[in-house]
């Protein structure tokens, strides 16, 4: 690739240095040696001197050896002296030229106005390379948002290699050169007329123009005679239409009117004070035939320049001026030539390393190069032509791409050549517009678009074959015919059937057709799939589409046990356990204070269970008088709203929707089966299945009409049918309309798309009918055209299965949990505090058969036999009573305690 783009960089150009070949050092004799620091030192300049690069070129030579041999700082008293050679526009005369300028000693050669002339090792560019012009213009394009251009450009090592390196610029923008309109050098006014005629019949209607600027203007008033010019049309020209412009004395106003709303671009230097001395100096320069110059006067000043700050270090640095005869040049054969006159500067390579390695600023701004001998941050104004002169409306360089942004503050900046950072001005197109221009029209030659239409077979009401002048029609048909009719242009286009009208097509077939050229577009109910999109442009989708799967289904008559069908035995289960368990917690945390939870055994128990149940309807008529009670209900309470609302729901949705049962519950089940499965001959799903599915061919039964459809469905996989059909969505729902919803869909669509209009790629049909499809969606025009060819009596697409409305345990096992944490922290609050009060509560156990002195029994302290029955009688005795008792026992204690300190003996005197 680097070799290639090497070879692709000999571009139009001026203000190069080159070296004569064979500079590689004293390999012959020297004749003449001069002093390390020579009175006078030649070099070079080859140009042509009539041409609009030259005569902004030569004055600038000049006017800069002028400067160098006036200012003492340079080459210390060193003379520069320029030997100019007229190349005439001739690569012929230019070489010729360049011999010459070998013959007359000169250690370097500012030019040649062509790089194709300069085929020399040693070449130095000191002009923008053009190759990256080549990548400004592709950014524009792609800024744009055009995918195709016209190149016109003259067919010469110039032109050639540019639109070469273009279209290398273009394909990485998903763009590309569609037609290379090329010219002779000296063509004819009739030669450039019949191109443009020619390029004029063609749909793209962007041009990128790479021309001699000496003979440019009159390519476009050609343009301009063909109606060319006006609205609609895209011109985009590379520097030399403003270096005719900047170098122009004036430009009248009907050469103006000939390029109005041209893009072009030109080579970009900062503004300085230098530049703007040099321009105030112009018109006093010797040798000048215009009032003003353009950028290659620029560069050509400051290759003098460095020419002269190259040899003023070859100087101190020692380098001696001596030239040799080389005795190596040799023919093809082999023969030595006789070139005696040519002359060899022997430390060539040494000022070469010197020149490679300036750095220093100019009027072109930075002088300095890269790896590849090229001026780094390469950068172009873009420009517009408006009125009576050029408008800016942007820059580009190779930092940061479009931006309305002087280079020289971007690259103060981290590099960004983001999409999203690309930007310009309005520019002024021409018909004097601001509106972007399409980029492309249906062309002038009478060639129709040629449109593939499935021959379908089965539901015909999406596309069919007709007696009509169309010869199609259906749903898909109109849905393009009225994106058409909205577009702002004529789209001429012919219907061609595709298949044999037995069996519907391969979709696959159709589509890779279209990518192959054979046709240019496929209308019909095409599904946008992954592998589809990599080789074909679609349009925005204009009907939702995804594969399901449709089933045989049966209805399933109502029984008496209905309403036990709500919940599964499973959640019956463990509401009843919480039902009794929840009346048990709250019998236990009333039973000692509240009257209604006492009684008998067998009234309690009879209270338990009638409180249990009765709270399902909130119907209990005992009243709870404990907090811990009232707190353990309260939850339970909502447990209960929870319970009873979900039940009625779900009884209500099983009683008043159709039940429908298969065994086939969606895609999972359908494909852990070993059923064979049936799908629509033709369809992407087919491959789907198998690919991405991984379901064997042998599975897979091909259905060729609606009538199989009802028949494998019916028959079923026992008597030679399917189990189930995969399908797209919009073919089922008019198969199931069709036969009346005796069959249903199962589970959920799988796959998520849509049908399209297929075109070759980068096709900017795609991009306008997609706009179009957006605009008939929003103005009800899409569902209008629905109504008229599908039916709008729906079946229901999901099948209602009896379990998918049954309630199981793991839709409410978190409420279960609160309700039960909450009576196990009420029990375990109850139960502490019970225990402390019958710690309280249980009476002394005394021992009358050995007395022992109140000092023993008080040391050894009191002993309490606390029995598991004594503490159930406890717990069984009422509220009231526990609290009368305690508040005797207590006091009972103080009175003793009072009575034991009266009778205490007094101690002894």
């Amino acid at each position: 690739m680097e070799d290639r783009v090497k070879r692709r960089e000999f571009f139009l150009l001026v203000s190069c240095i080159w070296l004569p070949m064979l500079v590689l050092g004293g390999t012959g004799n020297a004749t003449i040696s001069s002093l390390s620091s020579p009175r006078v030192v030649n070099f070079g300049a080859l140009f042509t001197v009539n041409s609009v690069i030259g005569s902004s070129v030569k004055p600038a030579v000049l006017a800069a050896v002028d400067h160098v041999n006036a200012d003492s700082t340079v080459l210390n008293g060193t003379k520069l002296n320029v030997i100019l050679q007229d190349t005439n526009c001739s690569g012929f005369i230019g070489t010729v030229d360049a011999l010459q300028l070998m013959e007359k000693e000169v250690v370097a050669a500012v030019g040649p106005q062509s790089s194709g002339i300069a085929h020399y090792p040693y070449f130095l560019r000191t002009v923008t390379n053009d190759y990256f012009q080549m990548y400004a213009i592709a950014d524009l394009v792609d800024y744009y948002g055009w995918k195709e251009v016209i190149a016109i450009f003259v067919d010469d090592d110039n032109g050639r290699n540019g639109i070469s390196v273009l279209g290398d610029a273009l394909a990485k923008k998903r763009a590309k050169i569609s037609y290379k309109a090329a010219f002779p050098p000296g063509a004819n006014t009739s030669d450039i007329d019949d191109l443009l005629v020619n390029v004029n019949l063609m749909e793209t209607r962007v041009y990128i123009v790479h021309v001699n600027p000496d003979t440019g203007l009159s390519f476009f008033s050609k343009a301009k005679n063909l109606g060319m010019m006006s609205s609609g049309y895209v011109w985009i020209a590379t520097d030399w239409l403003p270096s005719v412009l900047d170098s122009s004395n004036s430009v009248n106003k009907d050469t103006m009117d000939l390029i109005q709303g041209v893009v072009a671009l030109r080579h970009h230097t900062p503004d300085s004070d230098k530049k703007k001395a040099f321009a105030s100096r112009w018109k006093n320069l010797k040798g000048k035939k215009t009032s003003s110059f353009n950028s290659y006067a620029l560069y050509a000043y400051d290759t003098v320049w460095l020419v002269a700050r190259a040899l003023d270090l070859f100087f101190k640095d020692g380098g001696n001026v001596t030239f040799s005869d080389d005795p190596n040049l040799r023919d093809t054969n082999g023969n030595s030539l006789n070139l005696s006159s040519l002359r060899v500067f022997d430390q060539g390579q040494k000022l070469l390393q010197i020149l490679v390695g300036m750095n220093f600023t100019g009027l072109t701004g930075q002088i300095q190069f890269d790896p590849e001998k090229n001026l780094i941050r390469p950068a172009y104004d873009v420009l517009n032509v408006v009125g009576t002169g050029l408008r800016t409306i942007g820059y580009w360089s190779n930092y940061s791409g479009l931006s309305v942004i002087t280079p020289e503050i971007l690259y103060t900046k981290p590099a960004n050549t983001s999409t999203s950072n690309q930007h310009l001005y309005n520019a002024i197109w021409p018909g004097e517009t601001i509106k972007r221009p399409r980029g492309w029209v249906f062309p002038n030659n009478g060639k129709p678009l040629r449109i593939a239409v499935p021959f379908r077979v089965t539901f015909e009401e999406f596309v069919k074959k007709d007696k009509g002048p169309s010869g199609v029609k259906g749903y898909c048909i109109d849905v393009f015919e009225a994106a058409i009719d909205l577009l702002a242009y004529p789209v001429p286009h012919v219907y061609i059937l595709y298949g044999n009208g037995k069996r519907n097509p391969s979709f696959n077939s159709i589509v890779d057709d279209v990518a192959q050229n054979k046709y240019d577009a496929a209308v019909g109910d095409v599904s946008i799939t992954t592998n589809r999109t990599r080789i074909v442009d679609f349009t925005q989708p204009y009907m939702e589409s995804g594969l399901v799967v449709v089933a045989p289904v049966k209805e399933i008559k109502s029984s008496p046990w209905a309403f036990l069908r709500p919940f599964t035995v499973q959640m019956w289960c463990v509401t009843g356990a919480f039902f009794l368990f929840v009346g048990f917690v709250v019998w236990i945390l009333e039973h000692r204070m509240n009257p209604e939870f006492r009684g008998p055994p067998r009234q309690q128990l009879v209270t338990v269970f009638w409180f249990s149940f009765s709270t399902m309807f909130f119907a209990h008529r005992q009243n709870t008088l404990s907090t811990l009670g009232r707190c353990v209900l309260i939850f339970w309470l909502f447990v209960v709203l929870i319970i009873n609302s979900s039940y009625t729901a779900s009884l209500t949705s099983i009683l008043t929707v159709q039940k429908l049962s298969s065994g086939i519950t969606g895609i999972d089940s359908l494909i852990s089966s070993p059923d064979p499965i049936g799908v629509q001959d033709g369809s992407f799903a087919y491959n789907y299945l198998i690919e991405e599915l991984h379901i064997p061919k042998s599975r897979l039964r091909i259905i060729k009409s609606e009538d199989e459809y009802v028949s494998t469905l019916q028959n079923g996989p026992q008597g030679g049918g399917v189990a189930a059909i995969v399908d797209e969505l919009p073919y089922v729902e008019l198969f199931l309309s069709n036969n009346k919803c005796i069959f249903r869909t199962v589970g959920q669509e799988f796959t998520k798309s849509g049908w399209g209009f297929a075109f070759q790629r980068d096709s900017p049909l795609a991009v306008d009918l997609s706009t179009a499809i957006l605009q008939l969606s929003e103005n009800g025009e899409l569902q209008r055209i629905h109504d008229k060819w599908l039916s709008t009596n729906g079946c229901s697409s999901q099948n209602n299965q009896v379990d998918d409305t049954r309630l199981s345990l793991k839709s409410f096992w978190g409420l279960y949990v609160i309700c039960g944490g909450a009576c196990a922290v009420a029990l375990i609050v109850f139960f502490c505090r019970v225990y402390c009060q019958f710690l309280r509560y249980a009476p002394e156990i005394e021992e009358p058969e050995i007395s022992e002195p109140e000092s023993a029994r008080s040391s050894r302290g009191t002993f309490r036999s606390h029995s598991f029955k004594d503490l159930i009688g406890f717990v069984d005795k009422r509220e009231a009573e526990i609290k009368e008792i305690l508040k005797r026992k207590n006091s009972d204690n103080k009175k003793q305690m009072s009575y034991n300190s009266d009778v205490q003996p007094s101690s002894p005197a």
